[in-house]
């Protein structure tokens, strides 16, 4: 590891002399890519040279030490030197971590798909408070968030809402959103304060490059109509609304939240494209089957991921066991911490199944 470390700064160094030479700085196409491949590689480089360094001074700690101290500076340089063996730990853990080959989607944007599953009118209200964390948790990280489509339940609650999130590393921290969200609680028109269970369906796609997913024009049917929501003067009046079909798989895509019937013919093919690219990569995962048992959840939409109890005030997340007393602000877009532990658990899976 210390070899593929060494190989890793020295690169980094080399990208650094490049960029600096002056006919390199007036290539601006050749300059971008070099930045690019030296913030994949930054990361790493200060963890290791934090490493180095701590390394250093525990060499030189541990050398104090064994030339004698007095009582007092002793037990300082013993504190200091606990201190920093627990540094290196970290930091090699951390490096690992940072070698893991990474998903080259994991910088992409991402359209996301919340579907009301079991427990009528109150999975359709849970679906819609699913959108809503998503939405302030969006924000919170100063992504934009666009409605592709939706269909209503007409009390505040979705059927099915497929919107876009676009930002830095989204996917990266969304992927693990994936699966069945399961809902306790006294629905609002219950009135005998029973307390029912209600599902939703998330799934997160990566959004897909026309270059990844070639989509032949022969292949589509796409029809247009009036949209039957919100929509401002174009309801009712104008065909803005697009469906798209595609003829090889059977896949429906409906796009009708934009009044330009262009714009919701591109929002359509870009759901498209990345249900393509998602069945593409489930069926190339599908036949790692090493890979796939070393993973946290299998990013199934049927896989239960999570139960949301509402008398209880708390979230659980079945993959790891995880359980969070803090049911308000997780769904007010408070998912850091959760995706956080499932993200570590993944990695460390990983690592678990590298190294066995």
């Amino acid at each position: 590891m210390l070899e593929r470390l060494e190989s890793i700064e020295k690169r980094y160094n080399e990208l650094n002399e490049l960029m600096a030479q002056p006919e390199v700085a007036l290539d601006f196409d050749r300059v971008q890519n070099l930045a690019r491949e030296r913030a994949t590689l930054e990361d790493i480089v200060t963890k290791y040279r934090d490493y180095k360094a701590t390394m250093k001074s525990l060499e030189e700690t541990q050398t104090m030490l064994n030339q004698g101290l007095d009582e007092e500076m002793a037990a300082l340089a013993k504190e200091e030197l606990a201190n920093l063996q627990e540094k290196r730990e970290r930091l090699l853990q951390e490096i690992k971590v940072a070698l893991l080959p990474r998903d080259p989607a994991d910088k992409r944007d991402v359209i996301v798909e919340i579907r009301a599953g079991a427990g009528g009118d109150e999975a359709g209200l849970f679906a819609a408070s699913l959108f809503r964390m998503y939405s302030r948790y969006a924000a919170s990280k100063g992504w934009k968030v666009d409605i592709i489509n939706s269909n209503e339940t007409g009390i505040g609650g979705f059927k099915e809402i497929i919107f876009e999130v676009r930002g830095k590393g989204v996917y990266s921290r969304l992927k693990y959103e994936s699966g069945v969200h399961r809902v306790q609680r006294v629905p609002v028109t219950e009135s005998s304060g029973r307390i029912h269970t209600s599902t939703a369906t998330v799934a997160v796609l990566p959004e897909a490059e026309e270059i990844e997913v070639a989509v032949a024009p022969n292949d589509l049917r796409i029809d247009t109509f009036r949209s039957g929501g919100a929509g401002g003067q174009s309801v009712n009046k104008v065909s803005s609304a697009v469906r798209i079909t595609h003829i090889p798989t059977g896949m429906v895509v409906v796009c009708q939240d934009e009044r330009s019937q262009l714009q919701n013919k591109i929002k359509a093919m870009a759901v498209l494209r990345a249900r393509l690219l998602d069945q593409e990569r489930h069926r190339q995962f599908q036949e790692v089957t090493d890979a796939r048992r070393s993973q946290v959840g299998t990013g199934e939409r049927s896989e239960k991921i999570r139960t949301y109890n509402f008398p209880q005030g708390r979230v659980s997340d079945h993959r790891i066991g995880l359980t969070i007393h803090n049911l308000e602000g997780i769904l007010e877009g408070d998912l850091e911490d959760i995706i956080d532990a499932v993200s570590t658990a993944d990695q460390t899976k990983q690592l678990e199944a590298r190294v066995g």
